[in-house]
This record gives C-alpha cells, structure tokens and sequence, in this order.
C-alpha cells in the first residue's frame, strides 16, 4: 500500500518538506504544506502517482478537508486526525487561518 500524509505548518515547502518511509507493506509519503491551495495541489499530483489514501493532520478544519476532497474528485479515500482547535496553529482551526 502506498499512503500520504499531509500537514500543514508556516512556510513548509512540499518540495523540501517531504520524507518517504517504506516497509516491506506499506510505503508512507508525509509532506509538509503551508496552505490549503498547495495541500490541493500535492494532493491531485499524489492521486496521479497511485498513493492509496491520503491523511490529513489536525489543523485542517472542515473546509480544508472538503477542498482536498474535491481536488482529488473522490478518486482515493480523505482522511484527517480531528482537532477542533490545534494547539500547532494557534489554538485554531486552518480554516480560520487558511
């Protein structure tokens, strides 16, 4: 299986954010965003190279979470670890910041 998590933190690149970590089952791509626009972005490049699942972390609210939804139209399964507010961002949820 091969999955995707996706977090969001201030002035993360997803070209130089990023780290793979393969097992003999499972292949886990974790990147680092700044915004929902770019976790959109990563996330439809991540549907085109066969990722199975993406996870989102906490500090995407609802709004973000529906927007990566409907960037990789259903194709693969959303996820996302729930806060209502993450003590990352703030105390906040990314939708009142992104």
């Amino acid at each position: 299986m091969k999955a995707a998590f996706i977090f969001l933190a201030p002035e993360a690149n997803p070209k130089i954010h990023k780290a793979i970590i393969k097992t003999p089952e499972m292949e886990l791509i974790s990147i680092g965003v700044s915004s929902y626009d770019d976790a959109c972005k990563v996330s439809v490049r991540l549907a085109v190279d066969n990722v199975s699942a993406i996870e989102l972390c906490g500090g995407f609210g609802i709004d973000g979470t529906a927007r990566v939804k409907n960037a990789v139209r259903n194709k693969i399964p959303v996820g996302v670890v729930r806060f209502d507010i993450h003590p990352g961002l703030e105390n906040k949820s990314g939708d009142e910041i992104f």
